[in-house]
């Protein structure tokens, strides 16, 4: 496996994540507000019309579930939709036509095909990441078939996409400028921006905003910036009803002397309803360092977004920065799966050695620990319903199993998914109890949706 095993550039010495050596991270620096005293550029909140894609279609295939029972269809109508419960796990695969991009190696640094947002009335919308350089948006029906005309907006990687009753935020890179520099060591690499993008439900773009801090004179080989390098920048939101938030990989250029030096960490940072950066408390400039996954979610018994990240700094699974939730062992395998609010805690899936653990905790250690048998590197978790969903890749396609939120217990036999995993990829829940998983497969999107338990 090869998603630790990258090099980062510091002090013009290549350090490799590699083995059981615990790196001491090359800065640990941390901030709190609105980047934590570094200024995000961003552009205006502005209004505009999307690029309407080619009409796509969708034919619903549904795979077996444990219980052999026949695949409820979903209704449509003005209010929720009306997807049928069953007494036990049932999974729909939908199959959309996109211009998708491949799965690639599905490295720490490899583009990530697809994203999926739940709507309150358990619709969707769908992102993608397409062969002609562009990112794609397509509002999904409660049977998971394109509904209207898909747009497109600009974007190089596309990184996760949030949905409400108005409308859509999508997260993706752009192009942006290293200026001169010079690097202490090592090879110059573009640099990139990250930006929200805001779209009502007619698709017309109501702002945007950058959450990185270029511009106003500031390049990427500046010190003090905050940007998109070849690094690890993979990135999640969340939103707790008016802010959104994003937690996301990021470069941090620091000088040495007459030249600079590139570090990689995580940084949040919250933009309101309007499309401007929120002084919020959660918000800070960098957080881990390094970190090869951020994991992010609102918590509302809490008034918090928590966070977890992956990091060799003392090798763990942490709150930013830094509180140990898990200990671990920097050997090339330790991962950060996802992170799901539960009452006034969280449950975090991760993995060390190739073996899926959930972790409990509230705002320090973990409280509870389960071993959840499952022998993967890259585990997925959602919630489902009132209960969990552990996700993780067996061969061409996926197992899943539900677990108890109270506990971790497993509840019930696991089942297959019919569609490809992607390491990096995220289930979404929905408000009716399903979830719902995007996965790119030779051209097409197929939409796995697990049903909701009666």
């Amino acid at each position: 496996m090869t998603n630790w095993r990258r090099v980062f550039i510091v002090g013009g010495t290549a350090i490799g994540l590699i083995a059981a050596t615990t790196i001491g991270a090359a800065v640990a620096m941390t901030g709190g507000g609105s980047g934590g005293g570094d200024s995000a550029d961003g552009a205006e909140p502005t209004a505009g019309s999307p690029t309407a894609a080619a009409e796509t279609v969708a034919s619903p295939t549904p795979s077996p579930s444990p219980t052999e029972a026949a695949t409820s269809a979903a209704s449509e109508g003005d209010g929720m939709c009306d997807r049928a419960p069953a007494a036990g796990p049932e999974v729909t695969v939908t199959t959309v036509d996109a211009n998708v991009i491949g799965a690639g190696g599905e490295g720490d640094t490899d583009p990530l095909p697809a994203a999926i947002a739940a709507t309150p009335d358990g619709r969707s919308w769908l992102a993608w990441d397409g062969t002609d350089d562009r990112i794609h948006l397509a509002r999904l029906d409660c049977g998971d078939a394109i509904d209207g005309d898909p747009l497109d907006l600009e974007g190089i990687d596309l990184q996760d996409v949030i949905a409400d009753a108005d409308g859509v935020t999508v997260l993706v890179t752009r192009e942006g400028d290293c200026g001169d520099g010079p690097l202490c060591g090592g090879e110059s690499s573009p640099c990139r921006t990250m930006h929200m993008v805001r779209f009502d439900n007619a698709g017309s773009q109501v702002w945007e905003r950058q959450v990185t801090n270029l511009g106003d004179g500031r390049s990427g080989y500046d010190d003090g910036a905050r940007f998109v390098w070849w690094y690890q920048h993979h990135g999640r939101l969340a939103s707790d009803g008016a802010n959104t938030a994003a937690y996301f990989g990021v470069a941090i250029t620091v000088a040495n002397g007459d030249c600079v030096d590139i570090h990689e960490g995580d940084r949040m940072q919250v933009v309101d309803s309007g499309g401007g950066l929120a002084d919020h408390p959660d918000a800070f400039a960098v957080g881990c360092s390094h970190s090869w996954t951020a994991r992010i979610a609102w918590n509302a018994d809490r008034d918090e977004f928590g966070m977890v990240c992956a990091t060799d700094n003392q090798c763990r699974i942490a709150i930013p920065a830094y509180t140990t939730v898990a200990p671990g062992e920097c050997d090339g395998s330790l991962f950060g799966g996802d992170l799901v609010a539960v009452g006034d805690g969280y449950w975090t899936a991760w993995s060390q050695g190739g073996r899926a653990r959930l972790e409990h905790f509230t705002d320090g250690p973990s409280d509870a620990t389960v071993d959840t048998g499952a022998d993967t590197s890259h585990p997925h978790l959602v919630a489902y319903g009132d209960d969990l969903l552990l996700a993780w890749e067996t061969g061409d396609g996926m197992t899943a199993q539900v677990r108890d939120a109270g506990s971790g217990s497993p509840i019930g036999d696991p089942f297959d998914i019919d569609v490809p995993d992607h390491d990096y990829q995220a289930f979404k829940a929905y408000p009716d109890g399903s979830a719902a998983y995007p996965a790119a497969d030779d051209g097409a999107i197929r939409i796995a949706r697990v049903m909701p338990l009666g």
